[in-house]
C-alpha cells in the first residue's frame, strides 16, 4: 500500500521552495484582484504547512504606489518570510499563437494545484518556445487539456458556452480564471483537442497580463498524433 502524500515531507528537502504569486499593479486602482490572490496564497501555506501572516502580506503591498504599472511577484518561503519584488509591466500582447506541447501532465500531481518554484516543466518548456510562439498548451495523461506554461485557457463553444478545463484534470486555479468562474460567465468542463479544434473563440488568461485571444498553430500532423 503507497504511503499517502504528505506537503511538508515532499518539500523538507528544497530549501529554495516558495509559493508565488505574481500580479499587476496600476497608480489610480491598485493590485487588481489581490483579494483572489491573498485566498490562493493563504490556502497553499495550509496545504503545505507553511506560516502566512496576512496582515503581513497586506503590510508588505502597502508600500505599493508611484506612477508606473508594475509586474509584482510575491512569495512565500517555507520559513514563511515573505519578499516582493517589483519590474516594469510587460507589454500586453493582444494576440497569442500558441501549440500544444508534446509533454504530457499527470492530473493528479497536487503541485500542479498550487503556484509554486517548482515548475521546471514549464520554465523549460518556455525557454523552448519555437520562433513565433507565444504560448504552449499541456494535455494530462487521459488526453484532456490542462493549461498553458503561464495561463489557463477559456473555450467558447459553438452554441455560446465558455469553458474552461476543470482542476482534476491538472490545472492550476488561476487568479483571473477564478475571477470569471465567479462573475459566472465561464464554467468548468472537460476539454479536447477536438473542443478546441471546434471552438468558436479561444482566449488564454492571465492575471498579470489579461487576456489574449488564443490562435492554434498547427502542424499538419499534430491533432492525429494526439487523438
Amino acid at each position: 500500500m503507497e504511503s499517502p502524500f504528505c506537503p511538508v515531507a515532499a518539500i523538507r528537502s528544497d530549501a529554495d521552495f516558495r509559493l508565488i504569486e505574481t500580479f499587476g499593479y496600476h497608480p489610480g486602482r491598485g493590485i487588481d484582484r489581490i483579494d483572489l490572490h491573498l485566498a490562493r496564497i493563504s490556502a497553499s501555506a495550509v496545504f503545505f504547512g507553511l506560516p502566512f501572516d496576512l496582515g503581513r502580506a497586506k503590510a508588505h503591498l502597502a508600500g505599493l504606489g508611484g506612477p508606473q504599472v508594475l509586474r509584482c511577484r510575491l512569495t512565500l518561503s517555507s520559513a514563511g518570510e515573505l519578499e516582493l519584488v517589483t519590474t516594469a509591466m510587460p507589454v500586453h500582447q493582444p494576440l497569442w499563437s500558441f501549440k500544444v506541447a508534446a509533454q504530457r501532465l499527470v492530473a493528479d500531481d497536487v503541485f500542479l494545484a498550487h503556484k509554486t518554484t517548482r515548475r521546471a516543466t514549464y520554465d523549460e518548456a518556455r525557454a523552448q518556445l519555437p520562433q513565433g510562439i507565444d504560448e504552449l498548451l499541456f494535455l494530462n495523461e487521459r488526453g484532456e487539456i490542462c493549461e498553458g506554461t503561464i495561463s489557463n485557457i477559456v473555450v467558447e463553444t459553438t452554441v455560446g458556452d465558455c469553458l474552461t478545463p476543470p482542476q482534476s484534470s491538472g490545472c492550476l486555479p488561476g487568479v483571473y480564471r477564478q475571477s470569471l468562474l465567479n462573475a459566472g460567465g465561464v464554467k468548468e468542463a472537460v476539454l479536447t483537442l477536438d473542443d478546441l479544434a471546434k471552438a468558436r473563440d479561444i482566449r488564454l488568461v492571465n492575471s498579470l497580463r489579461g487576456e489574449m485571444q488564443g490562435i492554434w498553430v498547427q502542424d499538419s500532423e499534430e491533432f492525429a498524433s494526439f487523438a
